[in-house]
């Protein structure tokens, strides 16, 4: 896959999307806010679901939102779909360093990707890294037409939240 860019925001603040090798999807995003501002944003509920999910998608909402942001806890995400039964995406976090790192399992289903996050400082603004390791490429090609299609406009949601709660 080659690099996908997002077109909100200024040129600095683009996401990277960029599949590494048969397993592995890597994700670049530099966002001017302090790094602590930025993991707050992926460790509460309140604000994660703020922006988590595509606003672009409709008939789908975040009814429920789960998050033991904590190495050994646990995370539930549920949606709502029109004319459907709800989905649950759920896993546990394998590691977490407060404003630093955080890692999680997909234990939605046998393609379940183990996904880490890291926030660097950057003179006060903050490299964001998605990474996804997936374990089987059958598992990424999945990925690639579903969710990951997506991060560039969730990171451009976050963008937009961190914005608006500058301070």
């Amino acid at each position: 896959m080659s690099e996908r860019t997002s077109n909100a925001g200024s040129a600095r603040n683009r996401t990277s999307v960029e599949r590494r090798g048969d397993r592995e999807l890597v994700v670049i995003r530099v966002f001017d806010a302090p790094r602590s501002r930025v993991y707050e944003a992926w460790s509460q509920s309140e604000l994660f679901r703020r922006w988590w999910f595509p606003k672009s998608v409709s008939g789908v909402s975040l009814v429920s939102c789960e998050l033991d942001v904590r190495t050994g806890g646990k995370y539930r995400l549920e949606f709502a779909v029109t004319g459907a039964e709800t989905m649950a995406f759920y896993g546990k976090y394998l590691e977490v360093v407060p404003n630093a790192r955080m890692a999680w399992t997909n234990d939605e289903g046998e393609e379940g990707a183990i996904t880490t996050v890291t926030f660097e400082d950057r003179d006060g603004q903050t490299l964001l890294t998605y990474h996804e390791a997936y374990p089987s490429s059958d598992g990424l090609e999945e990925a690639l037409h579903g969710s990951a299609a997506a991060l560039p406009e969730q990171l451009d949601q976050l963008e937009a939240l961190l914005s608006s709660h500058a301070e």
